[in-house]
């Protein structure tokens, strides 16, 4: 970490974020922090999930679109918002500004999730969808914006933006007032800052942890060159943390106060999604899981008790039926086989016989009888299996070679 100078001070303080707090009294929640038994044993002391997915519009982004769009002039106000976003921050814009009594715009990519689309629309905002991909989203927003005048809502790169979600550092200390490690997803890293603004200021103690997705990870190599450097194509599915570059603004505060950047593997991101469900009954996209992901990637290097920030929960039900199957296939709860019989009445029957003794559900089946390098009396048989565990598939397995099938695959 840099040891600060006055000359290199934030450009956001304490005093700002406690405004930002008092502003957002009676509009943002309170959000509620659990602690995680589970993963409490893994990391050896206390951990407590931070539930901004329970936030309204299931994220931190009104936090902080809120107090930016509040402080606007009259006549800012009165020429209306814009902002581009493939989800989270469109939401927060989107009722903050209905909240203020401000028109706003909102551009999406055309491959948003249908749900996300609906939901922005549902609290208030224009969604007009451009581009296939974020970044050329943000130049027809910003186009929009020079065009009539309406002022964009950047959604990390602004002090007062920081501000807003510096108040889920507050919200940390004062129902965890013993943290010793506070852990939070980075994307362009506006709500690091934040958070490192008002937790470094109250409590230098506290050691600040960055997560980042290993395909979409631009603040290793800016902190590294000390300027921000972009990232070509990051490729994530952690769509609230993949940015290509970090913002200015917070990329000087990350870099004066936050302790660490780690990056976590997509295998992880769905693992720590997949824990979150089914341990804590909580539902995360793949960004607000990465600090879980961070903490079972390494658990005893940690010091506890330990804050982790579950930054959103607006999941697409497409991506998370696909993130939930991968979790589960690697943690050995999937398993696919491949296997010959000989095709006759009842061999099928015969092979499900053998998996029910090993207590293995069969999710799917599917026969190939015309395959050329199968004899004239054979058939293939793909299986797909929901197990228990690697130690399961391996039973599995045993049992099938045990009652004479040769598997393979």
């Amino acid at each position: 970490m840099n040891h600060r100078t006055p000359a290199a001070l934030p450009p956001v303080t304490l005093d700002d974020v406690r405004g930002a707090q008092k502003m957002l009294s009676g509009v943002a929640r309170v959000t509620a922090m659990e602690g995680s038994r589970h993963l409490s044993q893994l990391v050896g002391a206390p951990v407590h999930l931070k539930c901004e997915n329970l936030q309204r519009t299931g994220s931190f982004k009104l936090r902080g679109a809120y107090v930016r769009i509040a402080g606007l002039l009259p006549e800012e106000r009165a020429a209306g918002v814009v902002a581009a976003s493939a989800g989270n921050h469109a939401q927060g814009v989107a009722l903050a500004s209905s909240l203020l009594g401000v028109r706003s715009t909102v551009f999406m990519p055309k491959g948003a999730p249908l749900p996300k689309i609906s939901a922005t629309r549902d609290y208030g905002a224009e969604v007009r969808l451009h581009g296939q991909v974020v970044d050329e989203t943000l130049a027809a927003a910003q186009e929009y914006a020079a065009e009539t005048g309406a002022v964009f809502i950047h959604p990390f790169d602004h002090p007062d933006i920081i501000a807003g979600q510096g108040t889920v550092g507050l919200e940390i200390l004062e129902q965890c007032p013993e943290v010793r490690t506070v852990v939070v997803g980075i994307g362009g890293g506006g709500l690091a800052a934040g958070i490192a603004t008002a937790v470094k200021t109250l409590r230098p103690d506290v050691r600040i942890v960055g997560v980042q997705a290993e395909g979409a990870a631009a603040y290793p190599p800016s902190l590294a060159a000390g300027r921000p450097v972009a990232v070509e194509h990051p490729a994530t599915m952690a769509d609230g943390i993949k940015v290509g570059r970090p913002g200015d603004v917070p990329f000087r505060i990350i870099g004066d106060l936050v302790d660490e950047v780690r990056t976590v593997t997509e295998d992880e991101l769905a693992a720590a999604l997949l824990l979150c469900l089914e341990r804590a009954k909580l539902v995360v996209e793949p960004a607000g899981a990465s600090p879980v992901a961070a903490l079972l990637s390494d658990p005893r290097s940690f010091e506890g008790p330990v804050v982790a920030v579950l930054s959103g929960g607006n999941v697409d039900p497409v991506l998370l039926q696909r993130v939930l199957r991968h979790g589960m296939a690697a943690q050995g709860r999937y398993l696919a086989v491949r296997l010959r019989l000989t095709d006759r009445p009842g061999a099928l029957a015969s092979l499900l016989g053998a998996l029910s003794v090993v207590d293995a559900n069969v999710l799917d089946v599917s026969h190939v009888r015309t395959d050329p390098r199968l004899g004239l009396t054979e058939a293939e048989v793909e299986l797909h299996l929901e197990t228990k565990g690697r130690e399961h598939c391996a039973e599995v397995g045993e049992a099938l070679r045990a009652a004479g099938y040769t598997v393979i695959g």
